[in-house]
């Protein structure tokens, strides 16, 4: 874990001082990456809040924890936000400046390429959460947040022999769905 996980953190419990810090220290950045890259201060807003939003929600996620620093994983979550945009546009040429005042050296970029393939793995399996019915669903998010199989059982108002059967069943329906995937083989080579 690295030392700027008090970032992610201080997302997770909504301390408005790690905000403000978070905007401070790295608000300018992103604009100024942003305007060398095809675009304006009102793009660099909506990728700069989006980036932070979808930090935040990963913040949640069981185990996530920063194994680089956070100012290299911020600009690596704006930097795919922007090119995705960009992508969308389609009649802006892509013609990318690199860092944008971040100084990323190659530790830093090895820690950014690790997390990057935590994050496609992630994305990959909630894809795949995301097909396997809803009650399914339910049931390995609820314990996938730590609690007994019991606690489960009375949330989801089964038992707690039916709900270790269901668990069982649901991961094995996620992992044949995730094996299906085409970036599945992809993901195991990284």
């Amino acid at each position: 874990m690295h030392i700027d996980n008090r970032y992610i953190i201080g997302l997770r419990q909504n301390n408005t001082a790690i905000i403000d810090e978070i905007y401070k220290k790295y608000y300018q950045k992103i604009v100024l990456f942003i305007t060398k890259n095809n675009g304006d201060e009102n793009d660099a807003a909506d990728i700069f809040q989006d980036a932070l939003l979808y930090i935040y929600n990963r913040a949640f996620a069981q185990n996530f924890s920063l194994t680089c620093p956070f100012d290299a994983y911020l600009y690596m979550v704006c930097k795919n936000r922007w090119l995705n945009a960009l992508e969308k546009r389609k009649n802006t040429r892509v013609t990318l400046v690199e860092d944008g005042g971040f100084n990323i050296n190659i530790a830093q970029q090895d820690g950014i390429a690790e997390m990057q393939q935590k994050e496609n793995k992630l994305l990959l399996i909630d894809a795949a959460v995301g097909n396997i019915g809803e009650s399914c669903a339910n049931l390995l998010k609820l314990s996938w947040q730590g609690l007994g199989m019991e606690e489960v059982g009375i949330q989801l108002n089964m038992t707690y022999a039916y709900v270790r059967k269901k668990k069982s069943e649901c991961m094995g329906k996620l992992i044949a769905l995730i094996k299906k995937e085409p970036n599945y083989k992809l993901l195991l080579q990284l």
